[in-house]
């Protein structure tokens, strides 16, 4: 069957995102409109990729299965783990040391993401709405607990697995149902209030949507959960209006949607040295637009056939890709 080329169009759109995001986060402080973009899109991009995620999971609980998860999540997990830290080393960035289970920046999500496919063994099995009530409970009461935090990603792995579980449960005509024209239609209003609520509130604190503090730390102890549920819906809402205006058109970009974990995984060696070199500044509206088309070149470039069979050994555990450029080499030759 084939790959229906939304699914694919979504993850370069979200992934372009992540990039852009995490380039423009230096900058959040010296501009009201900088911030809210920066907001506007975290309050999104990574529950839409979780989503996308769990839609695309299998959910089988056996023991290769496992297996197969370990070899395809963990082991690059611990591979680029300690690639980071070298790496931070190496440009002198604060904080490179950190032991094996407090992940580097954006590895979490590796990390994470094989505990939800665990999860998946356990709710599965209950009846959707059942589960999902039960881990959206879960994603509200971990907050209330300061000792669980940025060690093994358990904030993030609970907090965020509502969206994975969903994404799971949904078939692809229920997916789909978000290109209808009255979606589309709300979705602009939901996406404009959204962005003006957050210029209005320009003290909200980025760590609602990073999910990674407890309440406390967050300075809401007793209305915590009532605030990360105002989150979660936010974040629904969000999901489902950016999902409405995803093209559904097979592009010649559209197979690079196959190619994000590259992009995830090597974007941080360029964003980190950016940052700690202090290379770019934002004076005006051209400065903003490089900063956009710098990272549409390092999604283009991370997503490339070269990159990927130059590092598909540590990503993947495997090296089909330079196998099949030599024996096409040889064949030309």
């Amino acid at each position: 069957m084939e790959r229906n080329a939304f699914f694919d169009n979504a993850k370069v759109i979200l992934i372009f995102l992540v990039v852009f995001g995490h380039m423009i986060q230096p900058f959040t402080g010296d501009s009201p409109y900088i911030h809210t973009l920066y907001m506007w899109i975290y309050t999104f991009h990574m529950p839409a990729f979780i989503l996308l995620a769990g839609y695309f999971a299998k959910g089988s609980g056996s023991f290769s299965y496992i297996v197969q998860l370990m070899k395809k999540l963990l082991l690059p997990y611990l591979i680029f783990q300690l690639l980071y830290t070298g790496y931070y080393y190496v440009i002198d960035k604060s904080g490179w040391q950190t032991d094996l289970f407090s992940p580097h920046w954006a590895l979490w999500f590796l990390f994470s993401l094989f505990c939800w496919h665990m999860l998946l063994y356990w709710f599965k099995k209950l009846p959707p709405f059942l589960s999902v009530s039960i881990a959206i409970f879960l994603g509200l009461v971990v907050g209330y607990f300061s000792e669980i935090g940025h060690m093994f990603s358990l904030s993030r792995t609970f907090v965020f697995f509502p969206f994975f579980l969903v994404g799971y449960l949904l078939t692809e005509k229920q997916v789909m149902l978000v290109k209808q024209k009255a979606v589309q239609a709300v979705s602009l209003v939901v996406m404009v209030c959204i962005a003006v609520a957050i210029y209005y509130l320009p003290d909200f604190n980025s760590g609602w949507l990073l999910a990674s503090k407890s309440y406390g730390d967050l300075g809401l102890v007793e209305y915590g959960g009532l605030a990360r549920l105002l989150v979660y819906v936010s974040a629904a809402f969000m999901v489902i209006s950016v999902l409405s205006w995803v093209p559904v058109q097979h592009f010649t970009w559209t197979i690079l949607g196959t190619r994000t974990l590259y992009v995830y995984l090597l974007h941080g060696f360029f964003i980190q040295y950016f940052r700690q070199a202090e290379l770019f500044k934002v004076d005006g509206v051209f400065d903003f637009l490089g900063l956009a088309a710098l990272s549409m070149l390092l999604v283009l470039v991370l997503s490339s056939r070269p990159i990927l069979g130059i590092w598909q050994p540590l990503v993947e555990g495997k090296a089909s890709i330079m196998k099949k450029m030599y024996h096409k080499t040889v064949q030309e030759k």
